[in-house]
């Protein structure tokens, strides 16, 4: 397999309405959590720069789809954080619409990345999400964060809760990673190689039709 690696990312677009979502078909990867998950950060070690994606002390901070083009072949999309309450409802049932028409995209997204804060047990909005994702037939990975916070004991019980509380199917796969130390970076990137190849129907969430 090639390597994951981008060689060129830019940034294309922040979109706040559906109308503007790109559409020349390029596949799409979308990036997902709670608001202060650490987001940015993990996005920003998968691109392999230091500051693409913004990073904030402040919840809630992403506020539109933000689209990076890798290679000028494909897309990682970051969605606004979910479960900040220090917006207006407004905002947050325009942020609502905003994802629930994003994953309607079923021609263009090939995955989800579902982050979990390691440190935390996963919340019943994690669990709607969850839903939200696999009731699609969406291939989705499930991706622990900040695990550099855990230590060594900590971190097998930390995975084996969170797959016990969002009750993940055994094909969806469940990562530890850090973006402080870059531990899990090589086997998600991979992970979303095979997405964007069209190769992830068996591993993550849908049956591969015979």
């Amino acid at each position: 397999m090639a390597s994951w690696k981008p060689k060129s990312v830019s940034f294309v677009r922040a979109v706040t309405r559906t109308d503007d979502f790109p559409r020349d078909g390029r596949p799409e990867i979308a990036v997902m959590g709670r608001s202060n998950v650490g987001k940015s950060s993990l996005i920003n070690r998968i691109l392999g720069r230091r500051s693409f994606a913004r990073v904030s002390k402040t919840p809630g901070r992403t506020r539109e789809v933000h689209y990076y083009l890798l290679d000028d072949r494909r897309y990682l999309v970051d969605l606004p954080g979910f479960g900040y309450a220090r917006v207006g409802k407004q905002m947050r049932k325009q942020w609502s619409r905003l994802i629930e028409a994003y994953l309607g995209r079923k021609k263009e997204l090939v995955m989800a990345i579902h982050l979990v804060d390691a440190r935390h047990d996963p919340t019943p909005l994690d669990a709607m999400m969850r839903d939200a994702l696999l009731s699609r037939g969406l291939p989705t990975v499930v991706v622990l964060t900040k695990c550099d916070k855990l230590s060594g004991s900590a971190l097998p019980r930390a995975l084996s809760r969170a797959r016990r509380l969002l009750e993940l199917p055994e094909q969806v796969p469940l990562l530890p990673t850090s973006a402080a130390d870059g531990k899990g970076i090589d086997a998600l990137g991979k992970l979303m190689i095979a997405a964007w190849n069209g190769e992830m129907a068996t591993c993550a969430g849908r049956e591969e039709k015979a």
